[in-house]
């Protein structure tokens, strides 16, 4: 039989790893996507009611805060990424008396509670949208990104939107393009508008006097544009496929502008007012490191970013370990990472980086490796099972991306499948007959009631690698002392308070021969201080 977890029982021990740091430096964050959790109505759409159902099963692995994905007003072009009202939830998933419900079991529970804010574009459906462009001298008329046509009727410039096409669409009542980075029905806001600013800030206060404890601002480089409009650049030849104009593009003047800092710490001046708020930017693109730097520059930016060095990556390799934590050295006036191999945008990481027949030993070894990672670590549902990516059939798509760009765009949808509660139920428990995504047989199988009673199973082992990261200063909160890729070896070594510890990870099916020594804290697949079996990992304490 398989041990008890109790909810919240390992909240003491996370305090105790760090008494003197706030609450989230070197936290475990649980990603949950609100449509595929659990659904409490039925209508097989996941929903508040049902998150706060099922936080019991987040409180036990041992996690510091859940992250929830959009539920806010939206027309669900984007999935909730497109706001209609900032400050209301859809009624899909619930009303605002819910969200303060999961708010307050959270907190019995000793979670945090972190939510998206999506400030680079609304829903073509919010009120501000429809006033601005009503006219072209109505209070809010530039509230969002208008220009002229060329004068040949085409758009004001070559920029290209993430979603394919162009990046500019024309708008009769005012006889002008709108920008939108993204769809057309998501248009761009004005970010250099000091009362959008204003009204943004608004929106961030509304949910901190709700109680939540920290936010995950979405898409945060693209806040702000070139007022020149100035064509992008050519991107130079790669060989990586290109299957939307956007990738042929720099994107140099449509995002990144560097007046996007002094809005930052518009933002940090607001959530300091409030106690342990936290907050990590989205960042992507060609200077994400750079933009990561500006954003969490010093005592008055965002505590973190949110780091995509894994998340897009064919494979996983000590080089891409070494070179993501060197970005981040532990010196004064260096912002704080956050960390995730997977994500609702992101394919499952399990399908991306190791073959069929090996997933089982591989599961354990990303698990131990995240959880040994400088930063905070970002876990997304499922993970702790082991889900797969399922291959969704063109006719079941509902991500626009995936649609606009089939077959060359892996569909997001396959990360996005609903949660597997129960194996033998209906819809694998999650609480309708039809979800509004398949399961896949094969995550079925991983279902949480069938590892809850087995100590060897995944989930069984991500509680208990998490209880050793809580417990252990160096791997929750210490420097890299170094960082060695050697073939298919990692071989890192974090520190703190006098200690060491020594992290080796075999990143390939083949055996490798080791020699290390000190106090085994943890051997993953066979591990010896003298073998690393394919996939193997151990943890290694020594003194300095």
């Amino acid at each position: 039989m398989a041990t008890a977890h109790l909810p919240g029982e390992n909240a003491q021990a996370r305090t105790d790893a760090q008494p003197d740091l706030p609450w989230w430096r070197g936290a475990a964050i649980y990603q949950i996507y609100p449509r595929s959790f659990m659904d409490s109505n039925g209508d097989g759409v996941g929903d508040l009611p049902g998150i706060t159902s099922r936080l019991d099963h987040v409180a036990s692995l041992g996690v510091d805060a859940i992250w929830v994905s959009p539920f806010f007003t939206s027309p669900m072009n984007d999935f909730g990424y497109d706001v209609s009202d900032y400050c209301d939830v859809d009624p899909l998933f619930g009303t605002i008396e819910d969200f303060d419900a999961m708010v307050a079991r959270a907190h019995e529970l000793g979670l945090k509670v972190l939510i998206d804010q999506v400030y680079s574009h609304t829903s073509d459906e919010h009120e501000w949208f429809e006033e601005s462009r009503a006219s072209r001298d109505n209070p809010k008329s530039d509230w969002y990104v208008w220009a002229d046509p060329k004068p040949d009727g085409s758009p004001p410039s070559n920029w290209q939107s993430v979603f394919g096409g162009p990046a500019w669409t024309w708008d009769a009542r005012r006889q002008q393009y709108y920008l939108h980075n993204f769809l057309s029905s998501q248009p761009q806001v004005n970010g250099h508008n000091v009362a959008v600013q204003e009204a943004l800030l608004s929106a961030m206060q509304f949910w901190l006097d709700r109680g939540v404890d920290g936010f995950r601002i979405d898409a945060l480089n693209f806040l702000m544009h070139d007022p020149e409009l100035r064509d992008n650049p050519p991107a130079p030849a790669s060989d990586k496929p290109r299957t939307r104009p956007f990738d042929f593009q720099l994107r140099v003047h449509n995002q990144s502008h560097p007046d996007i800092p002094d809005f930052v710490a518009r933002i940090r001046a607001l959530t300091d007012r409030y106690d342990a708020v936290f907050t990590v930017a989205e960042v992507g693109g060609d200077e994400a490191e750079a933009e990561m730097k500006a954003f969490t520059a010093g005592a008055d930016h965002l505590n973190s970013a949110y780091g995509f060095n894994f998340l897009y990556a064919d494979k996983l390799t000590p080089g891409l370990v070494c070179g993501a934590l060197a970005q981040w050295p532990d010196e004064d006036g260096i912002g704080w990472p956050s960390w995730a191999f997977e994500n609702h945008d992101a394919p499952r990481a399990l399908s991306r980086w190791c073959a069929p027949e090996h997933r089982e030993a591989f599961a354990r070894m990303k698990i131990a490796l995240l959880a040994s990672l400088r930063g905070n670590i970002i876990l997304w549902q499922g993970e702790e099972l082991g889900l797969t990516q399922v291959d969704i059939p063109f006719d079941q798509l509902h991500d626009p991306e995936a649609i606009a760009n089939w077959p060359l765009t892996l569909s997001r949808d396959g990360a996005r499948t609903p949660m597997p509660w129960q194996a033998d139920c209906p819809s694998a428990g999650f609480g309708s007959r039809e979800p509004w995504l398949p399961h896949g047989e094969e995550n079925i199988a991983r279902a949480v009631d069938l590892q809850d009673e087995d100590d060897a199973s995944l989930l069984a082992f991500t509680r208990d690698i998490l209880a050793l990261r809580n417990r252990t200063p160096a791997l929750h909160h210490g420097s890299v002392a170094d960082c060695t890729a050697d073939g298919a070896l990692l071989d890192m070594t974090r520190e703190a308070d006098g200690t060491q510890i020594r992290c080796l990870f075999n990143l390939s099916p083949e055996p490798l021969t080791i020699s290390a020594s000190g106090k085994v804290l943890l051997a993953v697949n066979g591990a010896t201080p003298d073998a690393l079996p394919g996939y193997a990992a151990l943890l290694l304490e020594t003194d300095t």
